[in-house]
C-alpha cells in the first residue's frame, strides 16, 4: 500500500461518512441538527475545510449506526487525517491547493502526467528543476527558489520505497529540445529520464509523442496529471496547470474528459523502447 497521507485519510474519512449519510436516506439539515451545528458547518467539515472534533465524530457514529468494524476503520482513517504532512512545513510558501497536490500525490498509487514543454516535475534533476525554478516561466522569487527544489527533490522520494509511486510521462518530443538550462542540464536531464525507466526501484512510464504524429489531440493543451488511488472509495481527480490558474479537478465529467484525451494521445505516441532510444539519441546529439 502506499504510505499514509493525512490528506488522502481526510478525503476518505468524509466521502465514507458522506455516502453512508445518502445509503441512509438522511439529508443534510437532519446530520447537521443532531450534531447541533448549522448547515454551513456541516459542509465545511465534509468538504474539508473545518476540523472534525470528537464530539461530532462520535455524534456521526451513533447518528449512522456504524458498526463495530466499520467504526475502527474509520478511526484509523481520522487518526491519520489528524497527523502532520511533510507538506505542511511549507505552508508560508505554497497555497492550500498545491499542499493538497503534494498530499494526494504522497498516498497515490499512481499519476498520469501530460507535459509539453517540460520534463514533469518528479522526474527533473536537480540542476533541470533549479533552472525551471530560476526562470521567468516559474515566476518563483530567486530568495524562494532553493526551497521550491527542496520541495520538488523530496516529492521524488516516492519514486522509490517498498510501494512506489507508479509514474506513466507522455511528453512531447518538444520537451527533449527545448534546452531549459542549456546544453548541459539538459542532456543530464535526458540521460536520467532513460535512466529511471531501466531503475529496477522505480515504476517509471515515459511516452514521447513525435513531431510526426498525425494525431495530437492536445498538442496546445497545458499540462496536467491524472490522480490514482489505492482505495476504491476514492475516484481519479487531476492536477491543471495554465499560465494564469491552477487547481484540483474533481468534477467525474471533466476529470473522464481528460482521461479519453490522455488516452487517445497515448495511442500516438512512441513505445517506451522506442521513446526511451529516441531520448538517448537527442542527449547524444547535444552539443
Amino acid at each position: 500500500m502506499p504510505p499514509t497521507s493525512p490528506t488522502v485519510a481526510r478525503w476518505e474519512l468524509t466521502m465514507r461518512l458522506n455516502a453512508r449519510r445518502k445509503e441512509l436516506g438522511i439529508d443534510v439539515d437532519t446530520a447537521a441538527k443532531a450534531l447541533k451545528i448549522s448547515r454551513n458547518h456541516w459542509w465545511q467539515i465534509m468538504s474539508d475545510r473545518r476540523a472534525l472534533t470528537d464530539d461530532h465524530f462520535d455524534a456521526i457514529i451513533t447518528l449512522f449506526g456504524i458498526g463495530t468494524q466499520e467504526q475502527e476503520e474509520l478511526h484509523s482513517l481520522r487518526a491519520d487525517a489528524r497527523a502532520r504532512g511533510w507538506w505542511s512545513e511549507y505552508s508560508a510558501l505554497f497555497s492550500d491547493d498545491i499542499r493538497r497536490l503534494f498530499g494526494l500525490e504522497h498516498g497515490a498509487q499512481a499519476i498520469r502526467s501530460y507535459e509539453g514543454l517540460l520534463v514533469p516535475g518528479l522526474l527533473q534533476t536537480e540542476t533541470y528543476a533549479r533552472a525551471v525554478m530560476t526562470s521567468d516561466i516559474a515566476r518563483v522569487r530567486p530568495v524562494d527558489a532553493e526551497r521550491y527544489i527542496e520541495v520538488r527533490m523530496r516529492r521524488q522520494r516516492r519514486l522509490r520505497g517498498d510501494d512506489p509511486l507508479e509514474v506513466t510521462a507522455l511528453i512531447s518530443e518538444a520537451v527533449l529540445v527545448q534546452q531549459t538550462g542549456g546544453p548541459d542540464v539538459l542532456r543530464e536531464q535526458l540521460h536520467h529520464l532513460a535512466a529511471l525507466v531501466r531503475d529496477e526501484q522505480a515504476r517509471i512510464t515515459i511516452r514521447v509523442v513525435p513531431f510526426s504524429a498525425a494525431r495530437r489531440p492536445i498538442l496546445s493543451g497545458s499540462p496536467f496529471h491524472l490522480i490514482d488511488f489505492a482505495s476504491p472509495v476514492l475516484p481519479t481527480v487531476a492536477w491543471h496547470e495554465s499560465v494564469a490558474t491552477h487547481g484540483i479537478i474533481d468534477d467525474p465529467v471533466r476529470v473522464r474528459e481528460l482521461r479519453i484525451i490522455y488516452a487517445q494521445q497515448l495511442e500516438s505516441a512512441l513505445s517506451q523502447d522506442d521513446s526511451i532510444t529516441l531520448i538517448e539519441q537527442t542527449a547524444d546529439r547535444i552539443t
